[in-house]
């Protein structure tokens, strides 16, 4: 394949995302969606039976070099994901925002988990455990338009779904770094013999990651906050950030069997959150990422979206687990809200908002397909999650306000006191 072989599809990648993300969030959904639909009409090109055309876009020099893009596009969106996690605004909410997320990972997880042993109960327990943590990311972009929309963000409902959105994102990713590592046994072949698949050898490896990115890290944040005083908005900063996150995404698979995508997170949480510099990096990452990378894996997702693999006790399937990650976040993030003493209004519009899948749920199934842990007959479900939450949500939302009482208007003339 020569080099300019390439750039018809990337042109018609970028092109037919761009359309239909910004159709997508007229819409009022994630432009992710309009993202996956562009890679799934490039896919139907397959199907033209023209030699050239097939050449063009689906020619194996051709998927590589995409598939090696797009796992570049999966690491940006963990970084700037982690970058833009703020810790500190669990203690907004203190114990409130704790205990929804904790529910709001067990439940999904656990109904993920019985739904996959139901229909698969020869499946080992690894595998069963993935498709249940699928089920535990989210994404409240959608939401917190529709809050804000409402002049409801800074309520205690909205606050609530913010701080216990940063934690599941956290939880999230841990519970997905302890299946993968030990589904790898801790690294690829060829590896460290202490990276042996014994159960106690991989916590240990898991947790010697953590402890040493989170020592090095406060190295780097001190480097930053020099860097930042030295030099303002300089190019150097986003530069070295990118190195940073390259270099613990790396580790991180390689030396440790940790996810990439979860080395690629830390590096963002600990070089985010309350450096000053830390919106001029986003903001850069997100241009390199959302511009080029990014949308090159969602429509590498839409490109291979197939219904080959899906027979009808995988369709029952594929439903039932639909129902089940609506229902696990609605239910887990609703009940500990509760809990925490909110009204059953207010409980109800936590589990709602919640309850959006997007961009991280898609990563966390290419995670499982690519461990052989999901069957990659999972996409159009998790698909159809993020379409269904990314819809549901605003209605049931602006619903559920909709039922508050107004306060009564004043009338033009009060009567006078003692008058009835």
């Amino acid at each position: 394949m020569q080099p300019f072989e390439l750039l018809l599809p990337l042109a018609l990648i970028l092109l037919l995302s761009k359309l239909m993300g910004l159709g997508a969030h007229k819409c009022g959904m994630p432009a992710v969606i309009g993202m996956l639909i562009a890679g799934i009409l490039v896919g139907l090109l397959r199907y033209i039976p023209w030699a050239p055309l097939q050449r063009a876009f689906f020619g194996d020099d051709v998927q590589v070099v995409l598939g090696a893009m797009s796992k570049i596009g999966v690491v940006l969106i963990m970084f700037s994901t982690g970058l833009g996690t703020d810790l500190k605004k669990l203690k907004a909410t203190g114990v409130a925002s704790v205990v929804i997320t904790s529910l709001g990972v067990v439940v999904p997880m656990g109904l993920g988990t019985l739904v996959a042993f139901c229909f698969f109960p020869h499946a080992g327990i690894l595998s069963l455990l993935f498709y249940g943590a699928i089920l535990t990311a989210t994404s409240v972009s959608v939401t917190v338009a529709v809050l804000k929309e409402l002049g409801k963000l800074d309520s205690k409902v909205g606050t609530s779904i913010v701080a216990a959105a940063v934690l599941d994102d956290v939880i999230g990713i841990i519970v997905l770094s302890v299946i993968t590592g030990f589904s790898s046994g801790g690294g690829e072949a060829g590896g460290w013999d202490w990276f042996h698949p014994n159960p106690w050898l991989v916590t240990i490896k898991i947790a010697v990651f953590f402890i040493a990115a989170i020592a090095l890290g406060v190295g780097l944040r001190k480097l930053f906050d020099l860097m930042e005083r030295q030099a303002p908005h300089n190019r150097r900063v986003p530069i070295i950030s990118l190195a940073a996150c390259f270099v613990y995404a790396y580790c991180a698979e390689k030396f440790f069997g940790v996810a990439d995508i979860t080395g690629a997170y830390i590096a963002g949480i600990l070089l985010g959150g309350t450096l000053s510099e830390t919106p001029y990096v986003e903001s850069k990452v997100d241009t390199m990422g959302y511009l080029f990378f990014s949308p090159i894996f969602f429509a590498s997702i839409g490109m291979d979206l197939s219904f080959d693999g899906i027979t009808l006790p995988f369709l029952a399937f594929g439903l039932v687990y639909v129902v089940a990650a609506l229902l696990g976040k609605l239910l887990g993030c609703g009940v500990g809200a509760k809990l925490c003493k909110f009204t059953w209004n207010e409980s109800l519009r936590v589990g709602l908002g919640m309850m959006v899948r997007a961009e991280v749920v898609l990563i966390c199934t290419d995670r499982g397909v690519s461990a052989g842990l999901v069957d990659p007959a999972i996409y159009p479900f998790v698909f159809l999650i993020i379409l269904l939450s990314s819809v549901l949500t605003p209605i049931l939302l602006k619903w559920s306000y909709r039922r508050e009482e107004k306060p009564a208007a004043h009338p033009a003339n009060p009567p006078e006191w003692g008058e009835n």
